[in-house]
């Protein structure tokens, strides 16, 4: 498998948070302004489109982003191989964790949700790069989410494994820093970088140092 040091903050672009009628190039001006204020991981996230508009946007995001950029698409592990996206994050009512890595390879990366003890240690001995866990606070970007994790929760499951830990769900630049404390060694955010994505993507960066 191949290794990457996660960055402190783990911006995902969520089609879901665009009007349905809003152009690729809205995704990837919003895309290029969270690069513009420090990002250098990002998530491709439509839980809604089809298998041509998310592998038309995740294009476009690859054509337009900074080479230096690492791009992972959420779910789609044939679509990330076709867009040439560097990973896939899939959840737990997705393909397995076992199951992306055969269609990705060695050299692209896998990453997997995880929102409990039991999930987790499952994942620590999954062929993944790292483990997400949420939802740490509550959240509205899922329809039913997950109980909430909480940040002593957050601490507990960080006991169970070496892997890097991405924590997920209601994280804001009010409560990013007890995440990482609490032993995330990455914040992974939508809602918040909303608005005015450089601006917050740089207040995000300076929080997390």
């Amino acid at each position: 498998m191949a290794t990457f040091e996660l960055p402190r903050l783990y911006a995902i672009v969520d089609a879901g948070c665009f009007a349905p009628d809003a152009s690729v190039g809205t995704l990837t001006r919003f895309a290029s302004e969270l690069v513009a204020g420090g990002v250098t991981l990002l998530q491709y996230r439509n839980k809604q489109g089809s298998a041509r508009e998310m592998l038309s946007h995740a294009r476009e995001l690859k054509r337009v982003l900074p080479r230096e950029v690492t791009l992972f698409l959420n779910d789609r592990a044939d679509l990330c191989v076709a867009a040439g996206f560097q990973g896939v994050h899939v959840g737990q009512d997705d393909l397995s964790p076992e199951g992306a890595r055969l269609v990705v390879g060695e050299k692209r990366l896998v990453g997997v949700s995880t929102h409990n003890a039991e999930q987790l240690r499952l994942a620590d001995k999954a062929p993944v790069d790292y483990i997400a866990i949420g939802p740490i606070f509550g959240t509205r970007s899922k329809a039913n989410p997950d109980p909430v994790v909480g940040l002593d929760g957050l601490r507990a499951v960080r006991r169970l494994t070496t892997k890097p830990l991405v924590a997920i769900g209601g994280i804001t630049r009010e409560n990013c820093r007890s995440v990482i404390e609490a032993g995330a060694d990455s914040v992974a955010v939508i809602a918040d970088l909303l608005g005015d994505p450089r601006k917050r993507a740089e207040e995000f960066f300076k929080l997390l140092q």
